[in-house]
């Protein structure tokens, strides 16, 4: 007779008390370092969510967090652990810049053309660390560390170029044009964040795609069946090279796309890098919150937006934003650590 699963092998559960723990980690650091926790705590969520302006920042924020979230889920799903979706942010944003001031067309066919030049851009990044795995057996997690710096690097050249230089002093590209932008218009903007843009219907749109791609496709089923089991996957026919390749260019395109919405959508323009802005690393601890599940990355998207918003309202009170970091730092590591969970939850069960 079979028993009934306990609650700790439940992932929203699971995601839900890691979250818990996660608050209460942090609210110990805030009481040792002299903060009160709860002023704290109410602080960060009234500067995120207690005005409609407040809220559009946070889902601007938490946009492209979702598409690169999306990004390292996929691959996660598929076997194979994206840690270079910090540089395919940057290519995508890279092309959907060049596209942006160069192109000259009608409004969406230009926000069109730089979308489809993220993605490739991404997914070519994605593709020559799978040419360099799969060929010459490189372990990718090394070549896609490697190949965020030479995005980083890359990136900061661009800027320096003269012809796509700032014409003011600021040590930025030009401006993308109007036409590419993908604002909101700007009566649909009054009381709301100035940058408050398209980019969360269409992180939506790629939510339930790629949902679709990887629950109800023969693809789907394909990479992961890789994912599962490389060795049974191959004994059944599924081609492991192949699936390493198609996981990784979708992968990388959809990393592309999160530069590209964060470049269209809010920063206009590519500034020149101090140091590697953490779009990807951020968007694997989207993925882990989300449970590599499209529809978890978008909800643990929206958090980790309304996180980082409402932790830059922290100065008002004197408290570290770094407290965020924290945070979700604690929330990613017992979610990393779950199976213990689930032990604990067969244990007390009787299993």
């Amino acid at each position: 007779m079979s028993k009934k699963k306990s609650v700790f092998e439940n992932p929203v559960v699971l995601t839900l008390l890691s979250i818990l723990v996660g608050f209460i980690v942090g609210a110990l650091f805030l009481a040792l370092m002299g903060y009160d926790p709860i002023m704290v705590y109410t602080t960060m969520i009234s500067g995120a969510v207690s005005k409609p302006r407040f809220l559009a920042y946070s889902v601007v924020y938490a946009t492209p967090l979702i598409f690169v979230g999306l990004s390292v889920a996929f691959s996660f799903r598929t076997g194979v652990f994206n840690i270079g979706a910090e540089g395919q942010f940057v290519v995508g944003s890279m092309a959907a810049c060049l596209v942006g001031i160069f192109v000259d067309a009608p409004p969406l066919i230009h926000v069109t053309l730089c979308f489809l030049a993220a993605a490739a851009a991404g997914a070519i990044w994605g593709i020559i660390v799978a040419v360099m795995k799969v060929k010459w057996g490189i372990n990718e997690v090394l070549s896609m560390i490697m190949f965020n710096w030479i995005a980083f690097y890359l990136s900061n050249y661009l800027v320096t170029v003269p012809a796509i230089h700032s014409d003011g002093t600021a040590e930025a590209t030009k401006n993308v044009a109007d036409s590419a932008r993908i604002l909101l218009p700007e009566g649909m903007r009054a009381g709301l964040a100035p940058s408050s843009n398209y980019g969360i219907v269409l992180a939506l749109i790629f939510v339930v795609i790629v949902y679709l791609v990887i629950e109800k496709t023969t693809l789907g089923y394909e990479l992961k069946a890789v994912g599962f089991n490389k060795n049974a996957a191959e004994y059944g026919g599924i081609s492991v090279n192949k699936a390493v390749f198609t996981a990784m260019a979708i992968s990388g395109a959809l990393g592309g796309l999160g530069g590209a919405v964060h470049l269209l959508g809010m920063g206009e323009r590519i500034s020149l890098f101090a140091g590697q802005e953490g779009f990807g690393f951020e968007g694997i601890s989207v993925a882990l919150i989300g449970a590599s599940n499209p529809v978890g990355v978008f909800f643990s998207g929206l958090f980790y937006g309304a996180l980082k918003y409402g932790g830059s309202k922290l100065n008002l009170v004197g408290a570290p934003s770094e407290i965020i970091k924290v945070i979700t730092g604690t929330i990613v590591f017992f979610i990393a650590i779950s199976h213990v969970f689930k032990v604990l939850g067969k244990k007390k069960e009787g299993k």
